[in-house]
């Protein structure tokens, strides 16, 4: 435990260092203001329009960090040489791994908490300046952390998946995929009822696999949901949950076992 500890401080510390996810933030944090000003120019939706881009500033920027930063946990080590020192070291495969993932895990939740308080402020100066509306939702509405904390999972989903890619592939090539899976992993359920639009059997069969081996993300984006003052149960996030930590612990052993398969002579 202590050596993961280790290993996953000195991953934070090195994505502290790291230009991109601190320009990735301030671009976020921008949007979020710049939304501020679209709304001025939309009577009675400016509320709207501020949650919105909020919480899908969140989402975009929260994933390009885990993948930017992802791709390289595990290549950038192979091609640096620097494997062989931390090898020599008394820490297991295994443990280099999963000490890697929880100091991007950390990184990202840092990063992902400065983007929320920016668009917290901005929603508490919102909340001062429009008056109160029967029935629509609040500018500081509780509910708007439970899309928040589904979207920290679902960014730490993408994560394991870019470290999986990682310790295979090139960086290029790991960027590729986990985008291409954050993408397909939003229209996941859509293969669920492939099977009722093609007569192909085999085909049918092929897309149910798909369905149960991708990410399945669209659970996660309850924006809408929390745009709308519309309710969302306590059974769906709790679900939600166990996913993200059920994919992404499957992922990560999967790392963990090509990983330790790897020649690096």
């Amino acid at each position: 435990m202590r050596q993961v500890v280790l290993v996953a401080g000195a991953v934070f510390r090195e994505s502290v260092r790291d230009r991109v996810p601190y320009s990735m933030v301030l671009f976020a944090v921008g949007l979020m203001a710049a939304s501020f000003l679209i709304s001025q120019l939309t009577a009675g939706q400016d509320l709207k329009i501020i949650k919105d881009l909020g919480l899908a500033a969140l989402s975009l920027f929260g994933m390009l960090i885990a993948i930017f930063l992802g791709i390289g946990l595990v290549s950038k080590e192979v091609e640096r040489k620097i494997i062989f020192g931390l090898l020599a070291k008394p820490i297991t495969r295994a443990q280099l791994v999963i000490g890697k993932y929880a100091g991007l895990v950390a990184t990202l939740v840092i990063n992902l908490t400065v983007m929320t308080l920016a668009f917290y402020a901005v929603l508490a100066y919102m909340s001062y300046s429009i008056p109160a509306v029967p029935g629509r939702p609040a500018a500081l509405d509780p509910r708007m952390l439970i899309a928040i904390v589904l979207i920290v999972a679902e960014v730490a989903v993408i994560t394991a998946v870019a470290l999986f890619f990682s310790t295979f592939s090139s960086p290029l090539l790991s960027a590729v995929l986990t985008l291409g899976l954050w993408v397909a992993g939003h229209f996941n359920a859509d293969l669920r009822n492939f099977g009722d639009v093609v007569d192909s059997p085999s085909v049918a069969a092929i897309a149910r696999g798909l369905y149960y081996t991708l990410p399945n993300l669209a659970p996660f984006d309850v924006k809408a949901e929390v745009v709308h003052g519309m309710p969302i149960s306590l059974r769906h996030v709790v679900l939600t949950l166990l996913y993200a930590a059920l994919y992404a612990s499957v992922l990560l052993m999967a790392s963990v076992a090509i990983f330790r398969r790897r020649d690096f002579k």
